[in-house]
């Protein structure tokens, strides 16, 4: 890498935190105790002895990675967390499986076999466009996992970060990226790179300074320079002037909006946040959140021997009321199954469990003693608090569930007032996350409150693209036109029920999508709290009739392309 230089020296990529950092640069080179040499003779090679070392370093992995799944989730979030679960399937992919033991037959060692037989499934990944192109670091994370533990190499301690570090590096995997510290991780840039890569989708959750992408130029940077890191901008810049550290310093650009926003023509719009436990409160707050769209209630069950009782939970859902005295907490009942299992519960092995028993189905069949018990402790958190308490049931897809579930909070409701218990009745809404949900909106709107969009779900269902599958991420795209469909569909039921709609998940937080979701009609939008700043300035600046002409536009279109298009043409006007 070459010499530092005095005067400021700038590289762009795209940045995907609306955050600045300044600090001092730290190059990361996850292989570089991962050098295998040259295998020895086929004949020194036992190939037996091989494929078990294999296996056991198989075992190894799988473990870790639910360590690191369950860390993740009560960290960062549980749709990040679930990357994760997509790496246990590649562990066990029977042609990355084949790939290693014909290597081994061959006479290669187990390291070398498993380096074999990841090159030609990264190269495939690498040939292709987007977000495909972006899941070969998953593979290669596995890869280098596997390759650790073979070799017994030691892994970087990322999370052990000088305080104040700028993270260079080619590229950073999920499992990388999990590890960093937002306390002591001033910013991250590298080499390779997209918007949507798992990297820039924990760096928006976690709220840290980033800028992928930015090229081989990077490497002009040595280590111990001060480099500022602008993630709203997209810039790099190496030995930053004094002027410009003092603007990094002093924050964003956009205004930290406290009150509610509406459109310019005065159309408004709720702008919340999503949050797993109550130390995301104060960020929240900070961020000029409106309320909580999605409070995650599974991080109250997880890490722990026994369910939370109802006092404890009483509390929880008291504080987070508090935290908004003026604004609405929406808190999602216990959605559990899938990709989220708690260990103390019957949660059978599944073929396919994002298909299976999951959200509202778990909570009026084997979990039903844990629904009406955390009923009984939101029914009388509503009556605590002067915010506003609404409640939503996750993976609604039928009426009579959705019937059933409000025959329980009445049913609560009912035992309360005969103990003289002070309660009483939230806000109701059911989650639209299935087709189902979305051909049925007008019926169940009729019978709650409010709707809220999941869009992380309902795009995955909607495309027959499970989220723990990389091979098909490319359609886990919620501007997909057939997605786009389901979210028209269940505004205009909503409408015609006089009930709110709301959405949670990635896509109400990019600032790009703004215009899209309010021409589409959205009602409130719930996202990870560093991002609400840039969505709250980009519905200031919106005329509706513009939004609503997009929107239009978006939903008549038949490729994804032709959608980002028109999203695009408005949003450089």
């Amino acid at each position: 890498m070459a010499a530092n230089e005095s005067a400021p020296r700038s590289h762009a990529g795209t940045g995907v935190t609306p955050l600045s950092g300044v600090g001092s640069a730290v190059w990361y080179d996850p292989n570089a105790d991962l050098e295998l040499g040259e295998p020895p003779a086929a004949e020194a090679v036992d190939p037996d002895a091989e494929r078990e070392r294999f296996e056991d370093a198989r075992d190894r992995a799988r473990a870790e990675l639910e360590r690191e799944r369950e860390r993740t989730a009560e960290r960062v979030g549980e749709d990040e967390a679930a990357v994760f679960d997509a790496h246990k399937q590649f562990v066990d992919d029977p042609q990355i499986i084949d790939g290693v033991e014909a290597a081994v037959d061959d006479g290669l060692p187990a390291e070398h076999a498993v380096d074999a037989a990841f090159e030609d499934p990264i190269a495939q990944f690498e040939g292709m466009d987007g977000r495909m192109a972006e899941r070969a670091d998953d593979l290669r994370d596995v890869r280098d996992r596997l390759l650790r533990l073979l070799t017994d190499a030691d892994r970087v301690d990322l999370a052990s970060l000088s305080t104040g570090s700028i993270l260079l590096a080619e590229r950073l995997t999920p499992s990388d990226t999990a590890q960093l510290d937002p306390e002591r991780v001033a910013g991250f840039a590298t080499i390779e790179g997209g918007r949507t890569s798992h990297a820039a989708i924990f760096a928006r959750s976690l709220g840290i300074p980033a800028v992928v992408g930015v090229g081989d130029d990077l490497e002009s940077i040595d280590d111990g320079t001060d480099v500022l890191v602008d993630g709203e901008d997209g810039t790099v810049i190496a030995d930053p002037t004094p002027d410009q550290r003092e603007r990094a310093a002093g924050g964003r650009d956009v205004e930290i909006r406290e009150e509610p926003v509406a459109t310019a023509d005065g159309r408004a719009v709720e702008v919340a946040a999503n949050v797993g436990t109550l130390a995301e409160l104060e960020g929240a707050v900070a961020q000029g959140a409106d309320g909580i769209g999605l409070f995650r209630t599974e991080f109250l069950f997880l890490d722990r021997e026994a369910p939370p009782d109802e006092d404890e939970q009483f509390e929880v859902y008291r504080e987070a009321l508090a935290a908004f005295p003026e604004g609405r907490v929406v808190v999602r009942t216990l959605d559990v199954g899938g990709d989220k299992p708690i260990p103390y519960l019957e949660t059978p092995d599944a073929d396919n469990p994002f298909l299976g028993q999951r959200g509202i189905r778990r909570s009026l069949g084997p979990d039903a003693d844990l629904f009406e018990t955390q009923l009984r402790a939101l029914l009388r958190a509503a009556a605590a608090e002067s915010g506003t308490l609404s409640v939503m049931f996750p993976m609604v897809a039928t009426v009579p569930e959705l019937e059933a579930a409000l025959e329980t909070v009445a049913d609560v409701a009912a035992d309360l007032e005969s103990e003289g218990i002070e309660h009483e009745r939230p806000e109701l809404g059911a989650m639209i996350e299935t087709p189902g949900a979305a051909f049925i909106a007008e019926e169940l709107a009729e019978r709650v409150d409010f709707l809220s969009i999941g869009t992380n779900d309902l795009t995955q269902y909607v495309m027959a693209a499970a989220r723990e599958n990389e091979r098909v991420a490319d359609l886990r795209d919620p501007c997909e036109p057939a997605v786009l469909r389901a979210i028209e569909r269940t505004v205009a039921a909503a409408d015609a029920g006089d009930a709110w709609v709301g959405m949670c998940g990635e896509m109400a937080g990019d600032p790009d999508l703004a215009p899209l979701l309010v021409g589409l009609g959205l009602d409130e939008l719930s996202m990870s709290a560093v991002t609400i700043p840039e969505v709250k300035a980009a519905i200031a600046d919106l005329e509706t009739d513009a939004a609503e002409a997009l929107a239009n536009r978006a939903t008549d279109a038949a490729t994804r392309t032709t959608v980002y298009e028109h999203v695009n043409t408005t949003t450089d006007q």
